[in-house]
């Protein structure tokens, strides 16, 4: 919300109609769910007082979690985009003799294609 300049419409995160809207929604589904369930069946009265309380339960309870989750959110910063940590590139491996993750160093045996002898000669 620091980047809100005045006169400027917010966009649907940092509104109040997103999280209303869906509030909404679920209160009235929540009022004719309650409204057809709680009355028994087509030869009874309907419950209006049940279903009016079942929608503002359930309003108030999607409006609270929409707007705990709306707090929450935070962009990510932009260096973590940027391609910068930890051997993300599989050209440049270690060559330090490292067997795999977590084990401890040994030695390097040689490659097959190394042609020199210790001994001074070639076999």
């Amino acid at each position: 919300m620091a980047h809100q300049k005045p006169g400027e419409p917010r966009n649907l995160r940092t509104s109040v109609k997103g999280p209303l809207m869906f509030s909404a929604f679920w209160g009235v589904l929540a009022f004719f769910a309650v409204l057809i369930f709680a009355s028994g069946g087509s030869a009874r009265a309907p419950r209006f007082d049940l279903a009016f309380t079942g929608a503002g339960i359930a309003f108030i309870v999607t409006l609270v979690i929409a707007a705990m989750l709306s707090m929450s959110y935070k962009d990510n910063a932009e260096h973590l985009g940027k391609g910068s940590g930890v051997n993300l590139s599989s050209a440049k491996k270690p060559s330090h003799g490292l067997g795999g993750h977590g084990q401890k160093p040994g030695p390097v045996a040689p490659h097959p294609s190394d042609d020199s002898n210790p001994d001074g000669g070639t076999s």
